[in-house]
């Protein structure tokens, strides 16, 4: 469930308990009520990048052939999720943000994470870090969003656009899953 095994106020070995402030929810805890692991929802920060308008999408290096989806990452202290949507896309492409414009906030639960979704019209020469293998630049109606976490966020933007939507079963893919209605 967790990397925890002790307190780390006083090192007695963690337990599950009930928080009765909770109805009852269970936590990793002290026995002695030092600390309490919460597990909450992590924040990551997802851009469908905009280049000379076509929409970049990219592959992770730990991922398989075929498979691609928006620059994501995590924020760092001291920064807005503007800026730090536009420091990993400058990091993960070498791509200048000029413009910023939220999509929404979409849930993660298989990853216990929470997704703030930019739309981000970037410019400049494209260099992919050593985390992403491959680029691809795609036209906007050509978009076909996978049905969880990010692939939401594209859908949306998509909508707005009033472009048609059909999910696919991963980024990259070709096959329908559902249909936008099914959303």
């Amino acid at each position: 469930m967790s990397e925890f095994k002790f307190c780390p106020v006083c090192a007695a070995s963690l337990v599950m308990r009930a928080d009765v402030g909770e109805a009852g929810k269970l936590r990793l805890a002290c026995p002695e009520g030092h600390w309490t692991h919460w597990d909450n929802p992590l924040p990551v920060l997802a851009a469908l990048v905009e280049v000379d308008g076509k929409m970049l999408l990219a592959r992770n290096a730990a991922w398989g052939e075929g498979r691609f989806a928006l620059i994501t990452g995590f924020m760092e202290r001291d920064e807005t999720p503007e800026q730090g949507i536009a420091r990993e896309i400058k990091e993960e492409t070498n791509l200048d943000a000029q413009q910023v414009t939220l999509i929404g906030v979409y849930e993660f639960m298989r990853k216990n994470e929470l997704i703030i979704a930019y739309h981000v019209k970037a410019s400049g020469e494209i260099r992919l870090s050593e985390e992403l293998l491959e680029y691809r630049l795609v036209a906007p109606p050509d978009l076909r969003p996978w049905p969880a976490g990010t692939g939401y966020a594209v859908a949306d933007w998509m909508k707005a656009r009033g472009l048609a939507v059909q999910f696919v079963e991963f980024a990259g893919s070709s096959t329908p899953l559902v249909s936008v209605a099914q959303h």
